[in-house]
């Protein structure tokens, strides 16, 4: 019966990273792999342990207590994530990104191709990778005419968001899952990871300086006046408040989406009142609930995203109730008892595979306790690591969308950089653990 499970579990993760050629979103394998499991589970009366990291062993437990156990557990990713995308969307519906192109000034390449490389590195730690890269990319659309040029900055900005998000555990969604589980702390993150982050951004910038597409000046093209007369003191107000998240999580010792929950109260007070309504609870369903930023802004998030994480997240989970995961990781160790060679593997397997499946497996895999330099490790790689196939990350996915950018364009062109940038940070980051903290 486990052999039918992990043949199940292949299948469906082969449908989610054909998603492009079978021409089916992702959620549908991952939600349908989900179901399948957990009933294949029950109805075979299989046994379900729960792993005792400091025992290193596994313990029984019944199906139905394992099962709203882990549905808690990624109840806390699935509420994060929400409150930060709403906030986010919120930001942009009063045209809150338009403040960043004031910081646009200049006509030079090389200085315009540092402005979004370090843009992107600091925006992806606050807002995330994903969204970092959409709001950049519109940008550079408004700035550069060149299509040819575009796509060099683009390959650019999906490295440094993927690089920036690495060190953050609002950055992106695998560090924000080991954040959430208790695999790392907020500050020794930030601590071991931001170095091996800024040289994996620094790195594959500086050598794409040197590139005779990055040589002279531009032509500037027309920036668009703002929408809105608070477009800056949203963006700083929703900037404030998803870094306010991480102090609350340490002051109070509460989950991280309690903080965000409190966090987006605050953005969307000040929206209403800057939207110059009152917010009403029968506004949400008559017409006129359309015109609030808060009921607008919760339109426009990325259910199918929830709803894929949640799905492969509880798919992972019945795999490492089922003690397959802590097996397989016994196996591994070893096959590979270099616990630095599984985990660069893994960040590059994360170019070709999804980044949320590995992460979440490895949370099963792996039992080292809260804060071991290994989870610090599979942050970046897990992070990084997607920059080499534009396949590889949602950020790279998202630009490969909005430019077009052709899969062996970039495989050509970029991926030889990000794996520089990616074997760089990794080799510092060995070198910080093991010299100097």
């Amino acid at each position: 019966m486990e052999t039918v499970i992990i043949l199940l579990f292949f299948l469906g993760y082969l449908f989610i990273t054909l998603e492009h050629n079978v021409k089916v979103d992702k959620l549908i394998p991952a939600l349908a792999m989900m179901a399948l499991l957990w009933a294949i589970a029950a109805l075979g009366h299989l046994p379900m342990f729960e792993v005792n990291a400091e025992l290193r062993e596994l313990e029984p437990t019944h199906l139905d207590e394992i099962l709203l156990h882990h549905l808690g557990k990624t109840a806390e990713i699935l509420v994060f994530l929400l409150g930060a995308m709403t906030i986010v969307e919120i930001v942009d519906y009063f045209d809150g990104f338009s403040t960043i192109k004031g910081f646009i000034r200049t006509r030079s390449k090389v200085a315009l191709l540092w402005i979004f490389s370090i843009l992107a590195f600091i925006l992806s730690a606050i807002i995330d990778n994903l969204t970092a890269t959409i709001v950049l990319i519109t940008i550079l659309q408004k700035v550069i005419k060149d299509k040819n040029l575009r796509l060099f900055f683009a390959g650019l900005i999906i490295i440094n968001a993927n690089a920036g998000g690495a060190w953050s555990p609002i950055g992106d969604v695998t560090t924000t899952m080991l954040w959430i589980a208790g695999k790392v702390e907020a500050d020794t993150l930030v601590i071991r990871v931001l170095l091996p982050s800024i040289v994996c951004m620094l790195i594959p910038t500086l050598i794409a300086s040197r590139f005779s597409v990055f040589q002279g000046e531009i032509e500037m093209g027309e920036l668009e006046p703002e929408k809105s007369e608070y477009s800056s003191t949203m963006l700083y107000l929703g900037l404030g408040s998803i870094i306010f998240v991480p102090f609350f999580k340490t002051v109070t010792h509460l989950p991280p989406y309690v903080g965000m929950m409190l966090s987006l109260a605050f953005v969307a007070l000040f929206a209403e009142v800057f939207s110059n309504r009152q917010f009403k609870i029968a506004d949400a369903t008559s017409d006129g609930g359309h015109h609030s930023p808060v009921h607008k802004a919760l339109t426009r998030i990325e259910l199918p995203s929830i709803l894929f994480f949640l799905g492969i997240l509880m798919a992972v989970a019945c795999l490492e109730s089922l003690g397959i995961l802590f097996n397989a990781a016994e196996s591994l160790n070893h096959a590979i008892p270099n616990t630095d060679i599984v985990v660069l593997l893994l960040g590059i397997g994360s170019a070709v595979i999804d980044n949320v499946p590995l992460v979440a497996a490895s949370i099963g895999m792996f039992s080292e306790g809260p804060d071991a330099p290994l989870w610090h490790f599979i942050a970046y790689s897990a992070g990084t690591g997607g920059s080499m196939l534009i396949i590889g990350s949602a950020a790279g996915v998202v630009a490969m969308g909005m430019e077009k950018i052709d899969f062996f364009w970039y495989l050509k062109k970029i991926a030889w950089l990000a794996l520089i940038g990616f074997i760089s940070g990794g080799l510092v980051l060995i070198a910080m653990r093991d010299y100097l903290i």
